[in-house]
């Protein structure tokens, strides 16, 4: 399938990289630290949404926002330990773009976004992250305001999602959206009605033009 468009929208774990090993590890060490028992913790997906609406899921209002601090600094401090890893196709799609053509939309802080983009050599001209936002996916607003800071109309905007969550807020902010079976099965995914679901990006290839960009998803 080809798609044409002026800006790219790239949701971050799950899509440009994977950091699952560590996110478990920490998130695991987190429910311990807070006594929440390992069947709660089950019942709750961790992927595509930010802490502080997993955190208000599992914990008393009171205790969110010193939670999700301590998640923060438990995933940050996990970093250089190993466990984030670029997905295949990530360098060289990302090395096929203009700059001001892309911009990376995180449900993770910014803090924890950017040490996780510069472990593995990844350094966006723009990130959209969760201290950026009121509302978080499947909300598109995370998505508008790429598309608003990147100048760009978001019909123009392709997202590149592998979550549910992320599917859905690209879809509500009228953006075309191509799904990547990175994490959730193309059936699964298939449920969001994205315009492809391909199997990573090593699937997606682009060619700027004085147009745009022209996408090549090969699903």
């Amino acid at each position: 399938m080809k798609i044409h468009a002026d800006a790219l929208l790239f949701d971050n774990d799950g899509t440009l990289l994977s950091s699952m090993e560590s996110v478990y590890r920490c998130w695991t060490r987190w429910a311990q630290e807070y006594g929440i028992t390992a069947e709660d913790f089950a019942a709750v997906e961790l992927h595509g949404r930010p802490a502080a609406e997993i955190a208000a899921d599992l914990l008393p209002p009171e205790q969110v926002a010193e939670a999700v601090a301590r998640i923060e600094e438990l995933e940050v401090e996990d970093v250089p330990g190993g466990g984030v890893h670029l997905l295949p196709g990530t360098r060289e799609l990302l090395d096929s773009l203009p700059e001001g053509r892309w911009a990376v939309v995180t449900s993770a802080t910014r803090r924890l976004a950017e040490a996780r983009l510069a472990a593995v050599g990844v350094r966006p001209g723009l990130v959209i992250a969760a201290d950026d936002i009121t509302r978080g996916k499947p909300d598109p607003e995370p998505f508008l305001l790429a598309a608003a800071k990147l100048g760009v109309e978001p019909g123009r905007c392709v997202v590149f999602e592998d979550a549910p969550a992320g599917l859905a807020a690209g879809r509500a902010g009228g953006m075309r959206t191509v799904a990547l079976a990175t994490t959730h099965t193309p059936d699964e995914l298939a449920a969001f009605t994205p315009d492809v679901v391909v199997k990573d990006l090593s699937a997606v290839s682009a060619l700027a033009t004085e147009a745009g960009v022209e996408i090549t998803a090969e699903g």
